[in-house]
Formats: structure tokens, sequence, C-alpha cells
């Protein structure tokens, strides 16, 4: 493929963690353990607001897009990081790069797109609450769900065209796990200004402007707390958003850290280390935070599993019973 008037690469090369083979067992095991947890915890999340009708609401609409969204996150890098671990190797096609930063950037915005409306929807129920239902319809929570999808799509789709304009230089060593845009932007020999005006663009607008978005929303909801009288009704209003303001700080502070943390160092151990606590971290601890402070999932997930259990012990009595298995036969 060619890539420049003078330059033509296939692959890349992901750094990764420990270049030791005795650790290498112990990543790989460390972080399967950690997205199996993350794609188990997510699915049961959504699994249990599709099959309870009482959370068939706003809410829990855009909670389980955040746990499909987390899960699609995750497996953007991870299964690719266990597959290099496994075979030895730490390649990726340029083909495969580009795929997974688009990917990776969809996911990302997605996160913080659906992080935001979250916000906004709490925002209507504490300080809004008998318009909550008239506001937060059907219609509009569709709307700002696929207004979510259709920005991340176009914005992922922006960033990797550009990206397939640039030539590279004999140095195609990245110091992560996965394929960053920034990190592979510094890799090119041609002139990058457009793509990084283009990145820093996005990140003020994509970024900055939910972000601002959601410390409006949390500055008017603790204004609408503060006006409450009594103690119970403060905490009631308080724990409808304590679990969303915990999964907002640990996104934004984990993609904070990473960033500011970055330019300074240059160790690719470090580097990887850092970029783990929000793609891998974040997403892993969403279910927890949900379902320990949920009164509603916790409920739920225990009426789902009752209910699995109930089948299964129906299907394993009709097994035992050789004369309702004949009638069944011969009904059908």
């Amino acid at each position: 493929m060619e890539l420049g008037n003078d330059t033509e690469i296939s692959e890349f090369l992901l750094l990764g963690f420990s270049q030791e083979p005795e650790l290498q067992a112990l990543i790989f095991g460390l972080f399967l353990s950690m997205y199996l947890i993350t794609v188990f915890g997510n699915l049961l999340i959504i699994l249990a607001v599709s099959s309870d009708a009482h959370l068939h609401t706003p809410m829990y609409f855009f909670l389980t897009n955040l746990s499909f969204v987390d899960i699609c996150f995750t497996s953007t890098t991870i299964p690719k990081m266990l597959w290099n671990i496994q075979t030895q190797s730490k390649v990726i096609t340029y083909e495969g790069c580009i795929t997974q930063i688009y990917f990776f950037l969809l996911s990302a915005v997605l996160d913080i797109f659906l992080l935001t409306v979250m916000a906004y929807d709490r925002f209507v129920a504490i300080c809004h609450p008998l318009h909550y239902m008239v506001i937060m319809n059907p219609r509009l929570c569709f709307l700002l769900v696929l207004v979510s999808w259709t920005i991340s799509i176009l914005n992922s789709l922006l960033q990797s065209l550009i990206l397939l304009q640039l030539s590279f230089c004999t140095v195609v060593e990245i110091p992560d796990f996965f394929c960053d845009l920034s990190q592979i932007t510094q890799l090119a020999c041609s002139d990058t200004f457009l793509n990084n005006m283009v990145m820093y663009l996005t990140v003020v607008l994509l970024g900055s402007g939910p972000l601002a978005g959601i410390l409006y929303s949390y500055s008017k909801i603790v204004s609408c707390i503060c006006r409450i009288s009594s103690v119970q009704g403060k905490y009631k209003a308080f724990s409808t958003c304590a679990s969303h303001l915990s999964v907002v700080s640990l996104f934004f502070c984990m993609s904070l850290g990473v960033y500011l943390s970055s330019p300074a160092t240059h160790s690719s151990h470090s580097s990887a280390t850092a970029s783990v606590m929000y793609t891998v971290v974040t997403p892993m601890l969403n279910p927890f935070i949900y379902s320990l402070r949920n009164k509603d999932i916790k409920g739920a997930l225990k009426r789902f599993f009752v209910m699995v259990s109930l089948k299964r012990s129906v299907i394993l009595d009709l097994e035992k019973c050789p004369r309702l298995q004949i009638s069944k036969s011969q009904n059908k």
C-alpha cells in the first residue's frame, strides 16, 4: 500500500508492556480476566434491563447503550493484545491499525456523548420531576442516541481518512498496546499540520463541550438538591445520580490523567499502563458501580437469575418425566 511518494509500509509494532518472557503469562491472564469481567458485567446489565419491564425508562435505555459501547470499547483493543501475547508477536497490519483507530475513536466519543445525555436525563429527573416523562419521551431519547452515534461515526471517519494521507518513516514502533491516533500521527514523515488541527479541534468540541454540559447539569442538580428541605429527600435525590456521577468522574479523571502525563513520559511501559486506566479499567468498573449502588439493577438481576433457574428446573423435570415427553410429542 502506497502511503507517500517515497515510503511504503504494511505494518506497525505495538511495544505494549514488559518484554520479559516470565511476565507474559501474568499479563495475559490479568487482561483476559479484566476483559471477561467487562464483557459479562455489561452484558448482565443489558439482560437485566431488557428482561425487566420496570426498567424500561430513559435512564436505563441510555445505560444499556453505554454498556454496549463499553463492550465495543474494550473489544477494539484487548483481543488483539491477547492474540499478540499468545503468538509472541507485536505486529499489527496497517489496515488493522486504521480499523482499530476508527472503532476506538467511535467508542470513546460515544462514551462521552452518552455520559452527557445521561447527565441531562438526571437533570430533568431531579429539577423537573413532574415533567420528566413528557420531556424525556421515547422520541427524544431515540433522537439523542441517534445524534450521538451519527457525530461519533462522522468524527471517526474524518480522522481515519486524513490519517490515510500520511506517509511514514522506517520507525513504526508504537509505545502502547493499541494504535493511538496521536502516537501514530507523531510517527509520520509527512506534514501533520492538518491532522493535528483536526485532532485538537475535535478534542475541544467533542471533549470540552460535553464536559461543560455535564458540569452545567450537575451544577443545576446540586442547586435543586440544596433547596430540598428534608434530609431524606436530599439523600434520595442524590442517590439517583450518584452512580452516574461516579462513572463520569472516573472516565474523565482517567482520560485527563493519561493525556496530561503522556508528554512528560516517553517510556512505552508508562504510556501503556496509563492507557489501561481509561480503556480497560473504567469500562470494567462501570457494571460494578451501577449494580452495587443501584437497587433497581440489583433487583432486576435477582429476578433474572430466579427466572433462569426456574426455567432450568422445569426443563429438567420435563426430561425426567417420560409421560410428559410422550404426550408432548403426540401433541406435536
